[in-house]
């Protein structure tokens, strides 16, 4: 195989073998092999002279890609067949990568592209999706890692199936949820010490006190403060008890819907002067013929909670990301970023 130097894989993911020309009709062909007449395409040279005697290139059912000029492609080994593109090795390593991994715009526009193959993967069938900047020098050593792994993979496509990963992010504001409990509790506060004894000012104190009797109470400094102090005080626990109360009622209405749910990390504020800060980040994986019952279950929890500054927000069809098993790397010469 004639295979420049400079150049190595991108792996986007994993899939079933041969998904992609049972579904779509797309023509294949065994490595080294020419193309025949009734092909769609002539044979991916990435692939030719691969060591891999399972090898298939399904041609016109991807596009797009890391490496635009070079659409991804699926190579199959026993069951599964990992999806990848030929890219240039220095985008992605040694100073050029170095620096193109720190520019926020490079970064974006690829993991954009990173997706939008997965998307397309995903209209065909299961999908164990890789993380961006996972690098095989050869479709040879992917075959290597695929014969490896072959039965992890095909769990987990079993076991997702078709099924969605969706995102439950609960935001909260907690100057506004403060604000409108104490807004609902100062009027109750302010009833009870228009009935209770009111302490004395120090200029009534003073008028009424004599050295022949004892003195009067003296009005306690600070007290309009504690007494704020000890309010918010309540306000910090009422909304920690009520948080805790929405999440846990959310979890119960979302759970007899997905098969699994596991919690993400929070995110910080993306400015630290943002209002909103993350109390609840789940990743559910969702049938999807229930998920227009989730997005109601979602909307409802979210008009209970309007008055409350938390909100829960929903995105997805993602990739199973959340769900992936943990796939050991061959030491050489894959190299995953």
């Amino acid at each position: 195989m004639n295979q420049d130097s400079n150049n190595v894989f991108y792996v986007y993911g994993f899939t079933r073998a041969g998904l992609a020309p049972e579904v779509a009709g797309a023509a294949t062909t065994q490595p080294g092999t020419p193309a025949s007449a009734g092909s769609t395409k002539p044979l991916a040279p990435e692939v030719a002279g691969a060591a891999m005697a399972q090898a298939e290139v399904s041609a016109g059912v991807l596009s797009g890609g890391i490496d635009e000029p070079h659409p991804p492609f699926f190579q199959c080994s026993g069951s599964v067949a990992g999806v990848l593109s030929q890219v240039s090795h220095s985008e992605f390593c040694g100073p050029m990568g170095e620096k193109n991994l720190q520019d926020l715009a490079w970064l974006a526009a690829r993991a954009c592209r990173h997706q939008a193959v997965l998307e397309q993967v995903m209209r065909l069938g299961p999908v164990l999706p890789a993380r961006f900047g996972t690098l095989f020098s050869s479709p040879a050593s992917l075959g290597c890692f695929l014969g490896k792994h072959e039965a992890a993979i095909a769990r987990f496509l079993e076991r997702v199936g078709s099924q969605q990963e969706w995102s439950v992010k609960g935001f909260l504001d907690p100057a506004r949820a403060e604000a409108e409990w104490l807004a609902r509790r100062r009027p109750e506060e302010r009833r009870l010490q228009a009935a209770a004894p009111r302490p004395m000012a120090e200029a009534e104190w003073l008028s009424q006190w004599s050295p022949e009797e004892p003195a009067p109470p003296a009005p306690s400094p600070g007290a309009a403060y504690l007494q704020e102090q000890s309010l918010r005080m309540q306000a910090k626990q009422a909304l920690d008890d009520r948080l805790a109360e929405a999440c846990d009622g959310l979890f119960n209405e979302l759970s007899p819907l997905a098969s699994e749910i596991v919690p993400g990390r929070f995110l910080a504020r993306l400015m630290p002067e943002a209002a909103r800060e993350m109390v609840l980040n789940w990743a559910l994986l969702l049938p999807a013929a229930a998920v227009p019952d989730f997005r109601g279950r979602i909307e409802r929890a979210n008009s209970q909670q309007n008055s409350d500054g938390l909100a829960f927000e929903v995105s997805g069809p993602w990739p199973p990301y959340s769900f992936c098993p943990v796939l050991e790397a061959e030491p050489a010469p894959q190299t995953t970023l």
